[in-house]
This record gives C-alpha cells, structure tokens and sequence, in this order.
C-alpha cells in the first residue's frame, strides 16, 4: 500500500523503518524543528528538527519527502493529496487529525498507541504507566478516530513490567513492538482479514508532562519518587537541591522497609557502599544511586559521597 507516516520523536523511527521496507512510503508528516532541547551557542543554535525528520532524510534522502507544517491547514491537505496515499499511519506525531484531513486517505488511518487501551489514553502514556506502578503495559494498533484514542482496536500485544524500567528502556520495547505489529496489521488489511474491535473498559487518561514535573517531593512514599525518577528519564528528568544547588537524581533504589520515624524527609541518613546514598522520605528510604550537579558530569553515588563535605544529616529540599 501507499502509506504517509505521521511521527515525531525517536519512538516512531522503527515503525517508519519497518513500514518502508514492506510498502510505499509516499511522505513523512513530522512537526515543524523546535528549539526545545536546544543549547549551547555557535553551529549549536538555531531550530533541531524532529528526530523522525532526522532519521527520514539520511534513510530515505530525496526519494520521501518529508512536511513539517505547522498546521495541518488546506496548502497542506493539496500537497499530501498530490502524493495519493491509500492509507495514513500515525505514532506519536503530536497534532490531532480533522475530518478534512482524515478524508484523504481511501483506506483511512491507524494508529500505533503504547499502552493497554483504554488504559492511559493521551500523550504520556509509558510514562503514566511508570508512575501508576502497573505491573503491565502493551502497544495496541488501533485506527484514528475523531476523538483521542478511542478508535477500534486492530491488534494488542501486552507487556508485563518489572517496575524498575525506565520511560527510555520502555519506549525502546514499545517502539520493537509498535513496528512488528503495524507491518501484521497492514498486512491483515491488504488481504482483507483484519477485524477491529471496539476498547472495552473504563478509559483513564493521562496528561502533558511538563519540566517542573521533575521536582522531588520528599515527603512523598519512597515508591512514588522512585517511580518519577524512572518516568521522568531522561525527560524532564527529576532534581532536588543541595545546599541551594540544584542536583539532577538520575538513578536511584526505593527502600520501603527501611523505618526512619524521626528523620526529616529528604534528610540524607548516610552512605550504605551496597546500596547507594540513603535519604529518607515521608515513607522509607530512597537509595541514590547516580547524581549529577547541574552543569557537571553525572558521578556514581561512591564518587558523589567521596566530592562533597558533611553529605551525611544535610537536607534535601525542593
């Protein structure tokens, strides 16, 4: 089939990929290069396209454009019209599909979702699923409809979770996934065997998540910061502060057994060489694992403790 792929950040790259290498891929629809996540100065400055955008132009060159409107108004449509696509596939592209947009494609739209709809219907749903502590995750390869989410579902395959991933190594799993399964349902379309069905259960949504979702709440359960750490990487990533600087957490080790009654929460109890740098937080401990001053190189907890003078009853505070 003719397909347009609608992507944006790396976790779209395989289905791209794997889509090109079995059908006619007529264009990419990526977002427009935003400055976001750009620093520094010099040949540093300026607008970084989508990594979708990135990966399409070195693998592909010439021979598939690539659009990155800012909106999807009627120049846009003439133009995707023009490439007479049968089918549009969309992961994690980030705009919302009209009707008028929709109608260009004879075969309509499918969709490639992580997570067990109707379960964390939104933008952030690996990382919902860190956060929540689900035992269990998956992709599901459902198709557009006008409302998010909601569309009939083509196929799911679950993902049991071991509650120590990350929203990297899981997007990594999720995006394997995402491509296996969307070549199986284009296929299942093409020979005219595939049967949707409709998301049973109650929907639960999730929301944007923003950079100063990264600020540690020490007096929060041990399990619950330890589940932002590992959603929150590598962003927005989650930090604390130290003596008044900022210190990005980017690895640690929940602790709840551990009973510190009379600790402050975010107080750092001492250094266990086993586990890591113990703070307490409203509920057990929290064993810091790897750290990192901002603007400095990140340090293993032996490295930090080894760095910093009196670590052991100092506070760390948001």
């Amino acid at each position: 089939m003719r397909v347009l792929f609608a992507g944006s950040p790396a976790i779209a790259i395989p289905a791209m990929m794997a889509i090109a290498a079995h059908h006619q891929l007529t264009a990419v629809l990526t977002n427009p290069p935003s400055e976001q996540g750009r620093g520094g100065t010099g040949k540093n400055r300026g607008p970084l396209p989508t990594e979708v955008a990135q990966a399409a132009k070195e693998a592909f060159g010439a021979s598939v454009p690539v659009i990155e409107p800012e909106k999807l108004d009627a120049a846009v449509r003439e133009l995707i019209a023009s490439f007479q696509p049968d089918i549009l596939v969309s992961f994690a592209y980030g705009k919302i599909f009209g009707p008028k947009f929709l109608a260009l494609f004879p075969r309509g739209g499918l969709n490639i979702h992580p997570s067990l709809l109707p379960r964390h219907r939104g933008s952030s749903p690996i990382q919902q699923a860190i956060l929540d502590r689900d035992t269990e995750t998956g992709v599901c390869v459902q198709a557009l409809a006008p409302e998010m989410d909601t569309g009939d579902l083509y196929l799911v395959e679950r993902i049991p979770l071991s509650l120590r991933e990350t929203a990297a190594s899981l997007s990594e799993t999720c995006a394997s996934f995402g491509a296996r399964m969307i070549v199986d349902v284009l296929a299942s379309l093409e020979a005219g065997t595939a049967h949707p069905t409709p998301q049973i259960g109650e929907a639960s949504y999730c929301r944007k998540i923003s950079k100063e979702d990264g600020l540690l709440d020490w007096t929060r359960d041990c399990l619950t910061l330890d589940a932002r750490i590992r959603a929150f990487d590598p962003w927005p990533g989650t930090y604390t502060f130290l003596a008044g600087q900022r210190l990005n957490i980017l690895e640690a080790m929940p602790l709840p057994d551990i009973r510190l009654p009379n600790s402050v929460p975010g107080t750092i109890i001492g250094l266990d060489k086993a586990k890591g740098i113990i703070v307490a937080a409203g509920q057990g401990a929290l064993a810091l694992r790897r750290l990192q001053f901002a603007t400095r190189k990140a340090l293993s907890y032996k490295e930090f403790a080894n760095g910093v003078r009196n670590l052991e009853g100092s506070v760390l505070t948001s």
